[in-house]
């Protein structure tokens, strides 16, 4: 059995160079709406997703996610002009299972309508520190998050990769 779904799920991959194109708006709506029907917890809807397109602020990300992965000068962005930051409220008990499903929702979409991803992580650590929660209180987010994910959009600037082969063992049935 095949359909457009199973489909993207087997050739969606992570990209990690990108060109400096922003997604347009149409697109960017569409993968965002899709990031709000994810599956959540009691339908709670504990994820929360902030946009990033601004080029000073995602340059604080970037230097915030790369001290925490232990080279500041580095890019875990891979040049993507656009950072979803999904975050959770972390009162909830489904809170990572709920932006994780965020995550998933958003770089199957994005695959769908031509956009390429990646999911970046170290969130949590970003959102953790004080510089993060600093951030939170600036883009009006009250309460108490939980970084879950950054998921980076934008147009790959390399070859497609490649699926790496599915590991044998990988579904047992009882």
């Amino acid at each position: 059995m095949d359909n457009q779904i199973l489909q993207a799920m087997r050739e969606r991959r992570s990209v990690k160079k990108y060109t400096s194109t922003l997604v347009e708006e149409e697109k960017l709506q569409a993968i965002l709406e899709a990031g709000t029907y994810a599956a959540n917890g009691r339908g709670m809807q504990s994820a929360t997703m902030v946009v990033v397109q601004d080029p000073e602020t995602r340059e604080q990300l970037r230097k915030m996610n790369a001290t925490v992965l232990g080279n500041p000068d580095g890019d875990p962005f891979y040049g993507a002009p656009t950072v979803v930051v999904v975050l959770a409220d972390k009162n909830h008990s489904t809170a990572v299972e709920d932006g994780s499903l965020v995550m998933g929702n958003l770089m199957l979409a994005a695959y769908s309508l031509g956009v390429d991803s990646c999911w970046i992580h170290r969130a949590r650590e970003m959102f953790d520190g004080e510089e993060g929660k600093a951030l939170l209180k600036k883009w009006g987010l009250e309460g108490e998050y939980i970084g879950v994910g950054n998921c980076i959009l934008g147009y790959r600037d390399c070859e497609y990769p490649v699926a790496k082969p599915r590991k044998e063992n990988f579904v047992y049935r009882v």
